[in-house]
């Protein structure tokens, strides 16, 4: 399973979320606490900087290599400050089928769109799926997909509920086209007799807000083959405040609930001291922005 961490709020150093904590989303590449799955097939951030040349256009940095072992990133992660982010390590099962290359590395982001997407999570019988989705992909977002992954498929099918993907959004029309995805999803899989447990936890940023989900599609119900019963349902964690740095021997935000500009959200806790963290409740959605019209961050459940 994959492991993917989401920042908005005041700028941080890359390395203070990527390498420094001691639970931090390099390490659970190969000492994840949360699950038992290693996260090697690949790394990949978009992170937005306002004060960069065009800021709405997030920096961009994907490779197969593993990012314990990967210098250049290292060495990025020391200079670049970003007010938002997400950050992805790709897992897959091990198996001849799968598919280890730069295309199938999140975040996907289509280029003149501002919305990125992270999925940790999969669409169990995904190629019996797909060709029932193309009917709610609008073409000229489908001739985009280039890769293999049904987690592509999922971004191009969100943005293709977007009235007008090229639009500066709300956090409420991220939620709604997020909402909307997994509606169809549901739609497909009823259709095509589908009843195997599928997470779909999704991670969405446009550098202005921040949106996602906690959810699996027949949760508790496996498949026949012995390791599929040792399936859990996927983490989310988030955690608030002012000011996240190195204070008092621990990675922590200062300010809490009474005053918060910047919210950290993770497949699992970068500290193992999680008692600044909050678990997103399962089949919900968390919806963040520090914009006038909507500030902070609301949790709704997904009653689909």
């Amino acid at each position: 399973m994959c492991r993917v961490l989401a920042y908005i709020g005041e700028p941080v150093l890359l390395d203070d979320l990527l390498y420094k904590p001691d639970n931090s989303l390099v390490r659970q590449c190969y000492d994840p606490k949360m699950m038992a799955m290693l996260s090697l097939a690949g790394f990949g951030i978009s992170a937005w900087d306002g004060a960069s040349h065009d800021p709405a256009i997030p920096f961009t940095y994907k490779t197969t290599s593993l990012p314990m072992f990967d210098q250049n990133l290292r060495q990025l992660s020391q200079k670049v400050r970003a007010h938002a982010l997400i950050a992805h390590v790709r897992g897959v099962p091990y198996s001849e089928k799968s598919v280890v290359g730069l295309q199938n590395l999140h975040p996907f982001r289509f280029d003149g769109l501002p919305l990125a997407m992270a999925h940790n999570g999969d669409l169990s019988e995904f190629e019996r799926m797909k060709f029932d989705l193309l009917e709610f992909v609008r073409p000229e977002i489908a001739l985009r997909i280039h890769g293999s992954t049904d987690s592509e498929w999922i971004y191009a099918l969100l943005i293709s509920q977007i009235p007008d993907p090229t639009a500066a959004l709300r956090a409420s029309d991220i939620a709604v086209a997020a909402e909307k995805t997994l509606l169809i999803i549901r739609e497909v899989r009823e259709r095509k007799g589908l009843r195997n447990h599928s997470p779909v936890n999704l991670f969405l940023c446009d550098g202005r807000n921040l949106v996602a989900t906690r959810y699996t599609f027949d949760y508790g119900c496996y498949r026949d083959d012995p390791e599929s019963i040792n399936v859990t349902y996927p983490s989310l964690w988030y955690t608030f405040g002012h000011q996240y740095g190195f204070r008092n021997g621990e990675w922590a935000m200062t300010g809490g609930i009474a005053h918060y500009d910047s919210v950290i959200i993770a497949s699992e806790p970068l500290t193992r001291d999680v008692s600044t963290w909050l678990e997103v409740p399962e089949y919900s959605m968390l919806s963040i922005s520090f914009d006038e019209t909507s500030p902070g961050v609301t949790t709704v459940a997904l009653d689909l």
